[in-house]
C-alpha cells in the first residue's frame, strides 16, 4: 500500500468515526504530516483527493474545513436554517435528490459507484448514531456528485448544510442505529439501479426512500 493511500485511508476512518466534525476544520498540514508519518507532498496528494470527492473544502488563508464546500451564493446558511422547517427540507430532497439518481445513473463513473459501495457497507457497520448520519450522508452526496451536473451539486450541498443543521438534528438526536433500519435496503435499491443504468427505477427508488423517512421522522403537524 502506498503511503498516499495510508494516509487517505486513515483520514477516511478519522472522518466516519466522527473525529473530524463536520464544518469543523482540519489541523495544520504539518502536524497533520507527522502525526500520519508522511511528507506534505504525500499529504497534499491525500487531501486532494477527499476534496475532490467532496468531503473536504480548502480556503486559502483560512484552512481546510470537513464537509462540502459552501456553495458560492449570497445565502446565509444558518439563517436559513432557523428560518426552515424540517418539513420544508424534506419536502425540496424529495424534488432534487429523486432527480439527482436519475442523472447519476446516467453519469455516474466507475469511482462514483465505488464510493457509493463504500457508503453502503460503512452504514451498515456503523455502532453509533453519529456514524450511521456521517456515512448516509456521505452517501447522498456522492449520488449528487455522480450527477456531474455543477448547478445541482451546489444546490445539492446548500440542502445538506441545512439539512445538518440543528432544526433537523433535534429531531433524531436521542436515535440509535437500527438492526431493522429499511433505509439499509433502500440505499441498495437506489444504487442497484445506478450501477444498472435504470434512471427511472433509480428516481422511484430514492423517491420512496425519502418519502418513507419523512413519514417516519416527522409528526403530523409538520406537514402543513
Amino acid at each position: 500500500m502506498s503511503s498516499k493511500q495510508a494516509a487517505l485511508d486513515k483520514m477516511r476512518v478519522w472522518l466516519a468515526t466522527g473525529e473530524w466534525a463536520i464544518d469543523s476544520r482540519v489541523p495544520p498540514e504539518r502536524d497533520l504530516a507527522d502525526t500520519l508519518g508522511v511528507s506534505r507532498g504525500v499529504l497534499r496528494l491525500a487531501l486532494a483527493t477527499l476534496e475532490a470527492e467532496g468531503h473536504i473544502w480548502r480556503h486559502v488563508g483560512k484552512g481546510t474545513f470537513v464537509g462540502s464546500r459552501p456553495g458560492n451564493i449570497d445565502t446565509d446558511i444558518n439563517g436559513l436554517a432557523h428560518r426552515s422547517s424540517p418539513a420544508e427540507v424534506m419536502e425540496t430532497r424529495l424534488i432534487l435528490e429523486p432527480n439527482a439518481a436519475r442523472l447519476a445513473a446516467m453519469n455516474a463513473t466507475p469511482g462514483h459507484i465505488a464510493e457509493m459501495r463504500l457508503c453502503l457497507a460503512r452504514t451498515r457497520g456503523a455502532r453509533t448514531f453519529q456514524q450511521y448520519v456521517i456515512w448516509d450522508n456521505r452517501l447522498h452526496v456522492s449520488i449528487g456528485m455522480a450527477t456531474r451536473n455543477t448547478v445541482l451539486i451546489s444546490f445539492m450541498e446548500t440542502l445538506n448544510a441545512i439539512r445538518r443543521s440543528v432544526v433537523w438534528a433535534r429531531l433524531r438526536e436521542k436515535e440509535q442505529p437500527r438492526l431493522d433500519n429499511p433505509s439499509l435496503d433502500e440505499h441498495d435499491r437506489i444504487v442497484d439501479a445506478i450501477e444498472q443504468r435504470k434512471p427511472e427505477n433509480a428516481a422511484t427508488a430514492m423517491y420512496q426512500h425519502l418519502d418513507r423517512v419523512a413519514g417516519e421522522l416527522l409528526p403530523k403537524q409538520y406537514w402543513s
